[in-house]
């Protein structure tokens, strides 16, 4: 398992003894179906998708247990492979989710109100956070939660101090 991989799963708020390769992969589920809509949402335009996606992002962040990209995990791979199911999103994560309901509650509200240029400034900044994601393994909406709250990171290890993950 490389490190990028455990440290993903640190700053998701995750203790260290429960990264595991399934777990990685359990959790980038949720930022590639999200990708993946965001991508059909930029081509349409439509500020009604922008707000169903927001609405999908609030209820994960504020319902935790009732996140519907964990269940699609749960249900189409965990149980039919006998896999653990994905534990409940612990705060840096569910401060991630709620930060992205934000941004794509901000480009529905652009596109409301005809602000294309915003919308655009917005989808791109949306981009260039799940690119972080998918090619950094690095959650920007884990990492403000993670600056908010204080944490520092080290110089070249990115590892957290005072978290559970940390060296």
């Amino acid at each position: 398992m490389r490190y990028s991989e455990v440290d993903f799963i640190c700053q998701m708020g995750f203790p260290r003894s429960s990264a595991s390769h399934t777990l990685y992969t359990a959790l980038m589920l949720q930022p590639r179906i999200i990708g993946g809509l965001f991508a059909i949402g930029v081509l349409l335009q439509s500020p009604s998708f922008f707000l169903a996606l927001s609405a999908a992002l609030w209820w994960s962040a504020l319902v935790p247990t009732r996140n519907p990209f964990d269940a699609i995990y749960n249900y189409a791979a965990a149980y039919p492979r006998g896999l653990a199911l994905i534990p409940m999103a612990p705060t840096p994560r569910r401060f991630a989710m709620g930060e992205a309901a934000a941004f794509t509650l901000a480009i529905a509200a652009a596109l409301f109100l005809h602000a294309t240029i915003t919308a655009r400034m917005l989808e791109g900044v949306f981009v260039a956070a799940l690119m972080l994601v998918f090619f950094g393994r690095f959650c920007l909406g884990a990492y403000m939660y993670h600056l908010v709250r204080g944490v520092m990171l080290t110089g070249e290890r990115r590892v957290f101090i005072g978290l559970p993950c940390g060296s």
